[in-house]
Formats: structure tokens, C-alpha cells, sequence
């Protein structure tokens, strides 16, 4: 396992974590993939006019991500089941972590090999108790009881474990973070989110997560034994752009460990795990706390998994609850043959660089 840490980045991002198990994957140097974009070259290229296959080979769809996507890889199994443990939290930090050891020993047991967990599934999901129950990741066990408990479950149980998020006190800073343990307990990776929650909607609901917590500058991709994953936190999940990424790294699942609210989830949450699901042909599982209305932040719930053609293959409803699903790699190829988008992207007209990749050379 390999890690990179790359400067600049995309969308502000100053580093790149990208835990990878392949040996040679070239990035290729910026005037290999950039057409020329001067205005009169844009205005006056000649429209392609030839059949529907012969046109679709002139687009040049790979040079449409730049640089041209990374295949995606054999994973190391072809079906798994996956589990999404939705919690109820409180504000009892000790009694939240030994709620969910239970939740995670549950879902090993019932055959999960894969266990996602709510965003904020420690602490209350407000400013004013983020700080109080901020752990120190980085600094081992004694200063992070939430995420001691899960390396350990994820060895003693040999499972991938996707941690949910949790409030990361570093270097002075908060940060939401999402760690995944692999099935030696080991930290396999670490996603602090991107996309800070800041919302006003008046008469509905306003929060202002960059009140205490600092975006994340890192995109997370992560090797394990269920295949490539790659990691949003809640809010990541509108910005198509990340997902994109993602895909063109070679992604099989994204996990988004999220806690939409009463206002925005029965509009949005399911609606943006199908886009993403369906705009990169890959797995989408999504993982919120169970609805408390006593608490200050009332979670949606409704935890999901979406297959790659935006299929809900199983979903919940707001109550505490485990989902345990299987995952079918085999399906991406064949939706991917069904409906081969990725072949027909414009790259004539349109391109996402991601200049991370494209700065690591």
C-alpha cells in the first residue's frame, strides 16, 4: 500500500491521499490530455456529422477526464454483503461507542464483511458538542476511545469497517472524519470532510458547520479487501464532482456516511445516492443516525444501498435499525456494457481535470 500527498489540488484540496494495491498506474502529462480551449479554437472546431458509432469514436471520450480514468480494477471478491448500522445517539459518548460495538457485532454476525456507520455517530450533531467530544485520532487509543474500538472489532471480527464520522480534534483544529479499518485493525485511511455544511433556510433550518469545524483538503480513495472505496461525509454528496473522481479512479463503492435533516432529506438524500449512483455506474451505500426529534438536529434517516443503475436495493425507514445487503461487482461491467456512457462522454466539448492526479507526476 502506497500513499501520495500532492500539491495543489482540486477544488482548493492541497493534498491527495490515495491508497492504491496496483503497481503502475501513469499520469500523463497535461498537454497530453488538454486540448487547446483559446476561444477562437472553441468557436470555429467544425461539428462532427458522422454515424452514431463512428461519431462517438471521434468525441475522444477519454480525454473528457483528464488524465484519462484509471481502469477499474479487479476487485479481490465478486459478492459481499454489506452492512449499514443505523444508530441512535445520545449524549452519553461511553454508552454511543458500546451501542455500536453491539450494532457492528451484529451485522458481522449476519455474514456484513463490510460495516458503514453514521456521520457524527459519537457525539450530538451540533457546534456547541463538537469540541466537548473531539478525539485525537493521531495521537492512539487512550485519546480515541471511538476509533480504538473500531480497529479493534474490525480485527477481532476480520472485517472492513467503514467508520461513520467523528469529531477529530488535530493540530489545534476540528474536523469531521471518517476512518476505514481494514480487516487487521489496521487504519487503512482517514477522510476529514471536504464540503463543510453551511445552510440557511429561513423558517426551515440553518447551520453553520465552519463555526467550528475546518473543511478537509483531501478526496479519499481507499484499497481493501471488499474493493476500491471511495469516502464523502454527508454534505460531499451534492458535488457530482468528487463522485466523478472517484469513478475515474477506478472507485467500486462510495460510502457516505451522512445525517441529512428533516428539511432537506425527504427532498434530496435519496435523490443524490441515485445521481451518483447512476452518473458513475458504481455502488452507493449511505449511512445516517436514527431520528431523534427531542435532540437539536432532528436526523432523516432512511440509510440506503443503490446499485449502479440508481436501483434502491435496500433502504430503511427513520428508526434505529441494521441493513444487511449484498453488493455484486460482477453488475458493474455488464450495466457499464448496457449503457456504456463512460465511452460516449464529449471530451470534444467538455472535460473535469483532476489536478491532483495531473500535479503527482
Amino acid at each position: 500500500m502506497k500513499a501520495f500527498a500532492i500539491s495543489p489540488s482540486l477544488l482548493n484540496f492541497k493534498s491527495f491521499t490515495f491508497h492504491h494495491s496496483y503497481s503502475s498506474n501513469p499520469f500523463f502529462p497535461l498537454s497530453s490530455v488538454l486540448p487547446s480551449l483559446s476561444p477562437s479554437r472553441l468557436l470555429h472546431r467544425p461539428i462532427p456529422r458522422h454515424s452514431p458509432i463512428m461519431a462517438a469514436a471521434s468525441f475522444n471520450s477519454e480525454s473528457a477526464r483528464a488524465p484519462p480514468a484509471i481502469p477499474m480494477p479487479s476487485p479481490p471478491l465478486s459478492k459481499f454483503k454489506i452492512g449499514l448500522c443505523q444508530l441512535s445517539v445520545t449524549p452519553d459518548k461511553g454508552r454511543n461507542i458500546a451501542h455500536a460495538r453491539t450494532a457492528i457485532q451484529d451485522a458481522a454476525s449476519k455474514g456484513a464483511q463490510l460495516v458503514l456507520l453514521p456521520e457524527i455517530w459519537n457525539s450530538p450533531y451540533s457546534n456547541d458538542s463538537f469540541p466537548v467530544y473531539a478525539e485525537d485520532i493521531d495521537a492512539g487509543a487512550d485519546a480515541s476511545p471511538s476509533t480504538a474500538m473500531l480497529s479493534e472489532l474490525s480485527r477481532l471480527l476480520k472485517i472492513t469497517i467503514v467508520g461513520g464520522s467523528i469529531p477529530e480534534r488535530s493540530g489545534g483544529r476540528l474536523y469531521n472524519t471518517c476512518c476505514v479499518f481494514g480487516t487487521d485493525g489496521k487504519l487503512l485511511a482517514k477522510h476529514r470532510k471536504i464540503h463543510l455544511f453551511d445552510i440557511d433556510i429561513p423558517g426551515k433550518i440553518t447551520f453553520i458547520e465552519s463555526k467550528t469545524l475546518t473543511a478537509g483538503e483531501t478526496p479519499t480513495i481507499v484499497d481493501t479487501e471488499v474493493g476500491r472505496i471511495g469516502i464523502g461525509i454527508c454534505y460531499d454528496i451534492r458535488f457530482p464532482e468528487l463522485a466523478m473522481i472517484y469513478a475515474a479512479r477506478g472507485a467500486h463503492l462510495l460510502c457516505y456516511p451522512g445525517a441529512f435533516n428533516m428539511t432537506t432529506g425527504p427532498l434530496h438524500w435519496e435523490l443524490l445516492q441515485r445521481a451518483r449512483a447512476t452518473d458513475n455506474q458504481l455502488y452507493v451505500a449511505t449511512c445516517s443516525p436514527a431520528r431523534d426529534t427531542g435532540s437539536g438536529y432532528v436526523a432523516w434517516g432512511h440509510s440506503t444501498l443503490v446499485g449502479p443503475f440508481g436501483e434502491v436495493l435496500a433502504t430503511t425507514e427513520h428508526e434505529e435499525a441494521t441493513i444487511i445487503a449484498e453488493i455484486d461487482y460482477s453488475i458493474l461491467e455488464q450495466r457499464r456494457t448496457n449503457l456504456p456512457v463512460t465511452k460516449q462522454r464529449r471530451g470534444d466539448l467538455y472535460q473535469l481535470v483532476d489536478f491532483q492526479r495531473l500535479n503527482s507526476q
